[in-house]
């Protein structure tokens, strides 16, 4: 009898393991976060391949890789729910694929990489259209144009053109491509962590005025309309940014263009963008 009883223990003991190695995967699972802002898992293992229009449709899905915490464009609402420009955006584009939008959120110094490992299908999250990427990888037809602007006081009046800040104080970070414009132009660099900051020296007058991108303006003056600041020049040239894929993806290229020409065309885009930036920000 207890010859009989260790045998069957130890092929009881046998049968659990067996069982939880079968349960057990050499997936390596992704945390994503679905149109709900809920988290979610993904277990589909990369093919190593781009993505392409075929191989979307058939997942059904469209994994879609961006930082959630960068507002007006990608972040988490009051309620913790995934939203922004560049997600409405997104999900959008995925509805008209007849798919649905799975996104990843990272921080922005791993998209592109996990981009590159197929770890998603495209990247959403105002990404500038450059020469360099562009050797790298696919972009979508822009969506959104940013332009620099100068911003003062709206009280004054001394500053109306980038020329009038010879001798002026401008408040710039100091890494920006922005601040080398007030340089160039005379200014006197104050040092500042961001366009906050910012905008909080132009208000207490320590600063004369501050070279921004025209869509953080647009998104403090939906927030907070009756801020005393105001734009009075504006570079002529815009950057413009877009979905970004892997190469060998052309066709899904080509699929998200066509929604995002069909947004346009319908009026779709233009209540998106004025939900965020309160005017048409694709040009």
């Amino acid at each position: 009898m207890k010859k009989w009883g260790s045998f069957t223990l130890f092929m009881i003991l046998t049968m659990l393991v067996l069982a939880a190695c079968g349960n057990s995967s050499n997936t390596a699972t992704t945390g994503n976060t679905d149109t709900t802002g809920a988290a979610t898992t993904d277990n589909t293992a990369s093919s190593g391949k781009a993505a392409t229009l075929e191989s979307v449709k058939a997942s059904g899905k469209l994994r879609i890789g961006t930082e959630g915490t960068y507002a007006p464009f990608t972040f988490h609402d009051a309620n913790g729910k995934l939203t922004g420009f560049d997600v409405d955006i997104a999900t959008e584009v995925s509805k008209r694929l007849g798919v649905e939008p799975v996104f990843t959120e990272a921080a922005w110094d791993s998209l592109l990489g996990g981009l590159e490992s197929k770890r998603f299908d495209t990247v959403f999250n105002e990404v500038g259209i450059t020469e360099e990427r562009q050797k790298t990888f696919l972009f979508s037809d822009p969506y959104i144009a940013s332009k620099a602007v100068l911003i003062v006081r709206d009280d004054n009046t001394d500053i109306k053109s980038f020329a009038d800040l010879k001798g002026k104080k401008s408040a710039q970070s100091l890494t920006s491509n922005l601040a080398q414009i007030a340089k160039d132009n005379g200014a006197e660099i104050v040092s500042v962590d961001g366009f906050t900051q910012a905008v909080g020296l132009l208000t207490s007058n320590r600063a004369q005025a501050t070279i921004n991108d025209n869509l953080s303006y647009l998104d403090l003056k939906k927030q907070q309309p009756d801020a005393p600041i105001k734009v009075v020049a504006e570079e002529a040239n815009a950057s413009q940014s877009g979905a970004i894929f892997n190469k060998g993806g052309e066709d899904l290229v080509q699929a998200v263009n066509k929604a995002l020409k069909d947004m346009v065309d319908d009026g779709t885009y233009l209540k998106i963008s004025e939900k965020y930036f309160g005017e048409d920000v694709s040009k």
